[in-house]
This record gives structure tokens, sequence and C-alpha cells, in this order.
């Protein structure tokens, strides 16, 4: 499984982004897929994660501000960023968990810089 992460930028505070990953397989058949970020200095962190079935799990420092979604047809998962905040510059990498060994994939990340 290949991963391409894009859409990241420079923004100012309160703006919006819209990133994506495309996937090389089909992912339908994931476990799940996920958005994670890491800041400069800091541990890589989740910031939201959408399971095989639809249910979805959001950061409480994003939540009610990002918006995770996929569509299988296009084998591609979306993060909808609105009121961005400096807080959130990072690069953002996405992530597959595939299989019944859980296998994990990662995506080369897009960095995402928010002006204030």
């Amino acid at each position: 499984v290949q991963l391409q992460a894009s859409g990241g930028g420079l923004v100012q505070t309160g703006g919006s982004l819209r990133l994506s990953c495309a996937a090389s397989g089909r992912i339908f058949s994931f476990n799940s897929m996920g958005w994670y970020r890491q800041a400069p200095g800091k541990q890589r962190e989740l910031v939201a994660v959408v399971a095989k079935f639809g249910n979805t799990n959001i950061a409480d420092s994003v939540k009610g501000r990002f918006t995770i979604s996929r569509d299988n047809a296009k084998n591609t998962m979306y993060l909808q960023m609105n009121s961005l905040k400096p807080e959130d510059t990072a690069v953002y990498y996405c992530n597959a968990v595939v299989g019944y060994i859980a296998n994990t994939y990662w995506g080369q990340g897009t960095q995402v810089t928010v002006s204030s």
C-alpha cells in the first residue's frame, strides 16, 4: 500500500485547508485510515481516524474544527480543517492499517503552517 498526502500549505489563523490522502489499494477493505501530525520538537500525535465501517475518532484539540472523511470510490481520505490556529502548524501524515496482522503504512507527510 502506498499513500500520497497532499493539500498542505500556508494559511492565516481562522483559515481552512483540506488535506487528501490517495491510496494505492482499495481503502474500503482497510481496517482504518487516519491523520497524524508532528510539530517541531514534539511527538507525532493522532489527529483523526476513520475505521472500516465509518466510525471516527477525533482528537479533543481539533474536535469541532476538523472533519475526517473518505471516498471509497476514489480510494482517498480527506481531512477538512477549519478555524485553523497557529498550534495546528505541523507536518501531517496519513496512515493506513491493513489486514489481519494490522500492517501499518505511512504517507510522506504534508506541511501545514498557520500564521498568526
